[in-house]
Formats: C-alpha cells, sequence, structure tokens
C-alpha cells in the first residue's frame, strides 16, 4: 500500500505544482496530510490477492458531480489551504490498488497507468521514476492538449 499511495502523492504533487497556486511549504503540508488521510482510509481495504476488491473505495475522483474528493478536502482542510488552489482538473479520477495506479482525465477519455509494482517491487527510486514518467502523459483536460513536463526542470 505504500508504494502505491508514494505514487499518488508524488502525481498530484506535481500536478498541483504545476498550477502554481500554492507555496511550496504549503504543498508539502499538503501533501503529507494526504499520505495519512489515505493510509486510514485503505487500512482494512487492501486486498493485495484480489486488487480489484475495494476499488470503488479507495478511488479518488472528482466531476461534475463530486466536485471535491473527500480525502482530498481533508488534507486541505487539515493542511489550511482551499481545495481550489490545488488546481487539479475538474475531472480527475485515480484508482489505487494493490500493485497499480491508474488515471484518467474526463469521464469519457481513456484510463493510462500512472505506475504498477511486482509484487517484490520495494524500490522507492523507481515509485518515484514511474510516477514521474505518467506525468508525460497528463492531458490538459481544458484545452484537450498533451502537456508535456521536463522531469529536471520545475512544472510550467
Amino acid at each position: 500500500m505504500k508504494k502505491e499511495i508514494a505514487a499518488v502523492i508524488i502525481f498530484l504533487r506535481r500536478l498541483i505544482r504545476k498550477a502554481e497556486k500554492l507555496e511550496m511549504e504549503q504543498v508539502e503540508e499538503f501533501v503529507e496530510r494526504l499520505t495519512v488521510a489515505l493510509q486510514e482510509k485503505y487500512n482494512g481495504h487492501w486486498y493485495p490477492k484480489d486488487p480489484s476488491k475495494g476499488q470503488a473505495y479507495r478511488c479518488i475522483r472528482m466531476n461534475k458531480f463530486q466536485r471535491e474528493d473527500p480525502e482530498l478536502s481533508r488534507a486541505c482542510t487539515e493542511s489550511g489551504i482551499l481545495y481550489k488552489d490545488l488546481g487539479l482538473p475538474q475531472e480527475l479520477t485515480l484508482w489505487v490498488d494493490p500493485g497499480e495506479v491508474c488515471c484518467r482525465y474526463g469521464e469519457n477519455s481513456y484510463a493510462f497507468t500512472v505506475a504498477s509494482f511486482p509484487k517484490d517491487d520495494e524500490d522507492r527510486e523507481d515509485v518515484t521514476k514511474k510516477a514521474m514518467s505518467a506525468i508525460h502523459r497528463v492531458v490538459d483536460y481544458h484545452s484537450g492538449c498533451l502537456v508535456t513536463i521536463d522531469q529536471d526542470r520545475p512544472a510550467t
């Protein structure tokens, strides 16, 4: 569960930094709170032998029907920031499952893998590389354009 949550945190941190609405300290406080919130939520709802079990419960989702994800909202409240300042797309779904984290922008677009992990994969650096490489597949939801981010430079 730790490496999957780490992949989510790395991925969301990068998206939030790209929006440039929060100071770095605010982003770090938010992701710390979100990490705790996700660990607490997923505890007891993590089934490595049946990864799809509990998938809806572990889903992070924002759309026109649910404008704010409850765990993201909780982390915002606990870190003293406004949800809108995260700068996340209006429609975003993240599935956090044992061994894999997937993402979809919009309700009608294709999902892509943020990170996948073999059962014996415990390398933290590899988690970072996998999540960062997913940033290259980020779709700017409003323009429909692909956004490419150089991993060695700050997000623009």
